[in-house]
């Protein structure tokens, strides 16, 4: 039997306002739970703060498609906007089409072709090459996986392109194994559930079962093998219903002005990123943004406090952001509207994240989702344990 085992298990979307309403869940293995604050972008931003403790101006992992013609590795994919947009608009064949472009690109992370125009896919970059779940998976600075090669600790890590039950069996196998003292899985289905069903669907209660069944399997096979077992699970961010739409591309098209000689931008689901190259440009789409009452332009002071804000305007010189409840559509994400979406301000109800906890003991201090890193960082600190302060909202026994 081995010493001790640290359980970090991250349920994407599983946000602060979709578990108040359901205070029994993960009662028995984690019964202090907390509310976190996110940061400003997606989970393309959410995960490598996470992982690397650090904010969005640090890493430099913000949202996924930039301008930057100059860098574009797709200026091979011109050939494809001959293909017809009956085609092209149908997300299965755009999920073909990112296998085959992700493997001949060589790139290690997420990557989704999107809904990006194919006629101006040579004007972007793709910022997400590597990917945060490995060591040296940053675009700028270390993540935890980093730390753990440094210091030699056995680890279980995601393997993303693994179904869900897959990584719960290859963890568990390692745990039977005691191959490990340190795990970092990541369940993504959450995330995709909400999309498509909205926060208030009967079928979050059986997805957070299924779970819940997981992560006691995972405990039983835990303690059968480990004297001590540390289990911290929580999420990076939470899931608002989309009621309203925008189509704001629309709006921006009545300008006549050209994208790639006046302007360029990316249509993301809850914001617009806008790069101008003239002037006259600047002013006119500007001109409009005022006028839209469901979104307003973020200003730099704003965006300085949340971290995400880049003085070479790398994500976009203009970050135009709709309101909680707002999707932009049709967008690059996507020509359909989905159910619910993330990505909204920091502050509102449904983008707060949770901690659940196996340890009353969490310092007082974790109270944003790049401050788990800490908490991976103390697990390394063997055999102490993580010092006593503000314990987290437990719930009446």
């Amino acid at each position: 039997m081995k010493n001790r085992l640290d359980l970090f298990i991250m349920i994407d979307a599983c946000g602060w306002e979709i578990i108040q309403s359901r205070p029994q869940f993960l009662r028995g293995h984690a019964p202090y739970r907390r509310r976190l604050e996110s940061v400003f972008g997606y989970s393309s931003t959410c995960v490598p703060s996470i992982l690397s403790g650090r904010w969005p101006d640090e890493h430099h992992n913000w949202c996924y498609f930039i301008h930057d013609p100059e860098n574009s590795p797709f200026r091979s994919l011109s050939w494809l906007r001959f293909l017809p947009k009956a085609l092209t608009s149908r997300r299965i064949v755009r999920r073909y089409l990112t296998k085959i472009v992700k493997s001949t690109l060589g790139f290690k992370g997420y990557f989704d072709l999107y809904n990006i125009p194919f006629h101006l896919i040579h004007l972007f970059d793709f910022t997400e090459k590597k990917s945060p779940l490995q060591p040296r998976g940053m675009n700028r600075g270390p993540n935890i996986f980093d730390l753990l090669v440094e210091n030699k600790v056995p680890y279980f890590v995601t393997d993303p392109n693994l179904s869900e039950p897959a990584n719960r069996d290859r963890l568990i196998t390692d745990i039977e194994d005691e191959r490990i003292t340190f795990a970092f899985q990541y369940w993504a289905g959450l995330d995709g559930l909400l999309h498509r069903v909205g926060n208030q669907s009967p079928e979050i209660d059986t997805k957070l079962a299924e779970y819940e069944a997981w992560i006691t399997q995972t405990m039983a096979a835990a303690k059968k093998h480990y004297r001590q077992v540390n289990l911290h699970v929580f999420s990076d961010h939470g899931m608002a219903n989309c009621d309203r739409h925008l189509d704001l591309r629309s709006k921006i098209d009545t300008l006549s002005l050209r994208i790639g000689k006046d302007y360029n931008v990316v249509y993301d689901s809850t914001m617009a990123r806008f790069w101008f190259f003239n002037e006259a440009a600047r002013q006119k789409v500007t001109a409009v943004l005022n006028t839209i009452p469901e979104g307003r332009i973020m200003p730099e002071d704003e965006l300085h406090h949340f971290r995400a804000h880049f003085k070479d305007g790398r994500y976009g010189e203009i970050i135009f952001l709709v309101q909680e409840g707002v999707l932009i559509v049709p967008s690059h994400m996507g020509e359909r509207p989905i159910r619910a979406m993330h990505g909204y301000h920091p502050h509102d109800p449904q983008s707060y994240a949770t901690l659940f906890s196996s340890s009353s003991d969490i310092p007082s201090d974790i109270t944003h989702i790049p401050h788990i890193h800490r908490l991976m960082e103390m697990s390394l600190q063997r055999p102490a344990a993580i010092p006593t302060a503000t314990s987290l909202q437990a719930l009446a026994a």
